[in-house]
């Protein structure tokens, strides 16, 4: 009896990364002219590099390069990191920024399964000792692009206490965090 939930948790596993697959190769072809634009404007206001990239956990707590693109100037000699974002953010970073533009690149991680297109939003190495048990779930998937929530209507979810009174803190729930 047990092995038809196992058999729909690997089907749906695999037709979730499908899913995956698809969307974010067509994204990455669909989109490549505004892509190669934002490339351009970058290496051209900003310099190099193009990317800004992070280390973030993943899938199991594995780390992986997540990509963006950069919407900063380098810190100066002397500047403090955490005080000066908003003095470094440059007039394109912005408009990428509030556009979601920055982000595109992250369909190159969802493509080579990194990351998938919902999922929870990966968070910084740092934070990963700090973790309760329940909290060290969300490795249990891969990252995603854009959260459960979000890609959804339903605002009972805007906090774990949301999340926790509907569908208890032991299950997910939802396939698309498979």
């Amino acid at each position: 009896m047990k092995a038809m939930p196992q058999l729909s948790r690997k089907v749906s596993l695999l037709a979730k990364r499908a899913i995956d697959v698809v969307a974010s190769g067509a994204g990455l072809v669909v989109l490549a002219p505004i892509l190669g634009a934002s490339a351009l404007a970058i290496r051209a206001t900003m310099g190099s590099p193009i990317f800004f990239t992070h280390i973030r956990p993943g899938l199991g707590e594995k780390p992986f390069a997540l990509r963006k693109f950069r919407t900063m100037r380098p810190t100066k000699p002397g500047e403090v990191y955490f005080r000066t974002d908003a003095v470094r953010i440059t007039a394109l970073g912005r408009f990428l920024r509030k556009a979601s533009i920055d982000e595109l690149p992250e369909l190159w991680n969802v493509f080579t399964g990194e990351m998938s297109l919902v999922g929870p939003r990966p968070l910084l190495m740092e934070y990963l000792p700090k973790y309760s048990t329940p909290q060290r779930r969300r490795h249990d998937v891969r990252p995603g692009i854009t959260g459960w929530r979000r890609s959804t209507a339903d605002r009972r979810f805007h906090s774990a206490k949301g999340w926790s009174s509907t569908y208890g803190t032991s299950r997910i729930g939802a396939w698309v965090w498979t």
